[in-house]
């Protein structure tokens, strides 16, 4: 019998990725997106018989819980759960006010508590399930978007949450936590400073970025059966990034690193 699994954020650059993975690995999908008109779009893609589009404020508690229980409806109860939809607004705390504070929570915080909210039960009732959220390194440590990152960190908390509560119920809970990734969402930054990708390189052991299919892998494994006694894991997909600091270490020993 297919897995479901239910992937939100499904229309991003990361997301997308994640379904057109899980539909190869034989998985029926239930895509989460906030717009509908790319979730058609993902659907003509990836095929009507393997994804069944989900339009919903992740904001929306009530709105989530019925639309998913829709979809759970038509497909099956969830077996997988993959926690992906974030955005980050203010950049800097001087540039973050009360309204973009509350609406980056809300997002990458509350929204994530409400997808769980939507498949937790059913998995209790199951007695069996797979929960992966997807993180930031912005959660280990200060790299900007203090708001995302304050929520990212609070996610840490709360997949460790899930893994000790949910554990007798045979639900497992683990949280991806992408370093700089190569997706559309940077393109901003790019548009700014085209050497970005170049510049930040240094930063990393590995002199290289995550693409979303490095994410996916992560993913996929944690999901699946090779990792059923794993759970309440932070798995940076970094490049190194949260390893240690190289040029402090060159500063600090007088030596080439």
């Amino acid at each position: 019998m297919k897995r479901v699994v239910l992937v939100t954020g499904a229309c991003g650059g990361i997301g997308s990725v994640l379904c057109k993975r899980f539909v190869q690995d034989g998985a029926t999908v239930l895509a989460l997106d906030v717009d509908a008109t790319a979730l058609g779009a993902l659907v003509a893609d990836l095929g009507a018989d393997n994804v069944t589009p989900i339009a919903v404020d992740l904001g929306d508690s009530d709105a989530v819980r019925a639309q998913v229980a829709q979809a759970v409806a038509l497909r099956g109860p969830v077996d997988v759960l993959v926690a992906n939809a974030g955005a980050a607004e203010g950049l800097t705390l001087a540039k973050t006010d009360a309204a973009s504070w509350q609406r980056d929570v809300h997002l990458n915080l509350n929204g994530m508590y409400h997808t769980v909210e939507a498949v937790r039960e059913q998995m209790i009732a199951r007695q069996s399930g797979s929960i992966v959220l997807i993180g930031s390194v912005n959660g280990i440590t200060a790299l900007g978007h203090p708001a995302y990152s304050a929520a990212k960190a609070g996610l840490i908390s709360y997949t460790k949450a899930l893994a000790i509560e949910l554990g007798r119920y045979g639900i497992r809970a683990n949280i991806v936590c992408p370093g700089t990734v190569k997706t559309k969402a940077w393109q901003a930054r790019v548009d700014k400073n085209p050497q970005v990708f170049e510049n930040l390189k240094k930063w990393y052991p590995l002199r290289d970025f995550a693409t979303p299919d490095d994410i996916a892998d992560a993913v996929l494994f944690l999901a699946s059966p090779m990792a059923r006694v794993i759970t309440g894991v932070v798995l940076p997909v970094d490049g190194g990034l949260m390893a240690g600091n190289r040029l402090m270490a060159e500063e600090l020993t007088l030596e080439s690193l």
